[in-house]
């Protein structure tokens, strides 16, 4: 039931003869560096695969022959370094008082294999960024505040609680992580006092005369952690405000939203020295993106405060398909805001559900169709939960792409950390998305340019059949193939 994380680098899994015409051992050198296009010297492949132990493993080394023109018949992914879209910012998952929790009950051993699984480029998969919560969310033991009851000049602010766990572990984190890690912050209520509702749980609204006091609520905690040497990137003013959840939750309507940001939040930062933190609005699903986002950016004074437009993956639950095209369309809007995925898990966790070859797979195909549409960062939800899905004080246990059986104290990898690690194992920080076109609806595409000048290409295959296809570029051709349920990350160098 578990997994290493360690990623194995030899030839490993059993070759067949429909896939050895596809697969090369030897490295070759394509020099065709004309017209500043890249000289190839490897093409390697990386592949996870269900029905094999293949686990972002080293699957061959690809060579390279002359195609001027494919056929309609010859499966293509079509690359163009040379077109260039947004910068990545960064790829990580979210450091909540839950998985805190779980990683100090943990062994020794064990805590030292999550922080390798998560944060190391040679041992793991090397996440650049991470998300917490102010105060408490679902995925905490408890609501609780930094402030007592009745203390709108905020007097009584400590975030003493977050001392125990979560503190220790995001220096943890940032030190496994080579001593950076981009944090941004979200609130999913304000105190059960600023409400409407007097309840921080099933949604309400911030009172209007606390609206200031919720502002210097925010630079308090950005204060608070970086007094204890913990840099805050960024901040999302609240997580899902369209969500009545039976959690912690605040209802903003988009122009709420607007003249908090514009009237309050954004003048409080820029008064306090923050301007330059990475304000960002939404928080929420893409189906009303686009609505959201217009009303906020359409706005030039709230508009100058706000560095991009987040948003989750839940619009399933509507029985709606993933709206890609909505978080698209945001993108040619406002071309000069950026787009962050800052939510994304899935529901209703089952231990003997986590073999599924679905939980990867809703990973691969949000992330290739979300950078593809704009998005400059991707952050998972809970990096480590327990072997309930949890802990969750209102019973909203979820899938983590590593679960911790807390009565072993082992760790449990799902596929979900694998399909993740083809991303943030391989796209650096500063990569541009490059242009990747696939000629056939089964196979999907995303491409970056990393800083180093080495293209990641990421291969997505969720149909029962194995594929074989050409890896096209600049008129030459790699041969290889896609197995059925699989990823793969193609390095040119």
């Amino acid at each position: 039931m578990t997994a290493k994380p360690i990623l194995r680098t030899q030839y490993q899994f059993m070759m067949t003869k429909r896939l050895l015409p596809f697969l090369f051992l030897l490295p070759v050198l394509c020099a065709h560096g004309q017209q500043g296009r890249p000289v190839v010297k490897t093409i390697t492949q990386y592949t996870t695969a269900l029905g094999t132990d293949l686990r972002i493993s080293k699957t061959g080394t690809l060579s390279s022959r002359s195609m001027p023109q494919p056929l309609e018949t010859e499966v293509c992914i079509f690359i163009d370094p040379s077109k260039t879209f947004q910068s990545v910012i960064g790829i990580g998952g979210s450091i909540t008082d839950a998985v805190a929790e779980n990683f100090a009950k943990l062994p020794a051993a064990s805590q030292q294999e999550f922080l390798d699984a998560y944060y190391s480029k040679d041992k793991g998969i090397g996440y650049t960024l991470a998300r917490t919560s102010i105060h408490s969310s679902d995925f905490s033991s408890g609501s609780y505040t930094y402030v007592k009851d009745q203390d709108p000049e905020l007097k009584t602010f400590t975030v003493a609680h977050d001392e125990q766990y979560r503190i220790p572990l995001i220096k943890k984190a940032i030190l496994a992580a080579g001593g950076k890690l981009p944090l941004y912050v979200s609130p999913w209520s304000p105190p059960d006092w600023m409400k409407t509702n007097n309840s921080m749980l099933k949604g309400g609204k911030l009172k209007p005369e606390f609206r200031q006091n919720w502002a210097d609520y925010f630079v308090k905690f950005i204060n608070a952690y970086e007094a204890k040497g913990i840099p805050v990137w960024g901040l999302t003013v609240q997580n899902e405000p369209m969500a009545t959840q039976k959690w912690e939750s605040c209802i903003y309507t988009a122009a709420e939203e607007r003249d908090f940001i514009k009237e309050y939040l954004g003048p409080t930062l820029k008064k306090n020295g923050m301007a330059e933190k990475k304000l960002i609005a939404w928080d929420h699903n893409r189906d009303q993106i686009f609505q959201r986002a217009n009303i906020l950016l359409s706005d030039p004074e709230a508009a100058k405060y706000i560095w991009g437009i987040g948003f989750h993956w839940y619009e399933t639950w509507t029985g709606s398909g993933m709206l890609f095209e909505n978080v698209k369309l945001v993108k040619e809007t406002f071309p000069d805001k950026q787009l962050i995925f800052t939510e994304g898990c899935v529901e209703k966790f089952n231990l003997d559900s986590v073999k599924n070859w679905s939980l990867g797979e809703r990973y691969g195909y949000s992330m290739i169709n979300d950078f593809n549409s704009g998005v400059s960062a991707w952050t998972d939800w809970n990096m480590l939960l327990d072997e309930n899905g949890g802990p969750n004080h209102v019973g909203n246990f979820c899938f983590a792409p590593i679960h911790a059986d807390l009565k072993s104290g082992k760790l449990i990898y799902t596929n979900s950390y694998y399909y993740l690690g083809h991303f943030s194992k391989f796209v650096q920080p500063g990569a541009r998305r490059i242009a990747a076109s696939s000629n056939r609806d089964l196979l999907i595409s995303t491409a970056f340019i990393n800083p180093d000048g080495k293209i990641v290409i990421i291969v997505m295959n969720k149909s029962e059949k194995t594929l074989p296809y050409h890896l096209w570029m600049y008129g030459k051709s790699s041969e290889t193939t896609s197995l059925p349920h699989s990823i793969s990350t193609i390095i040119i160098d």
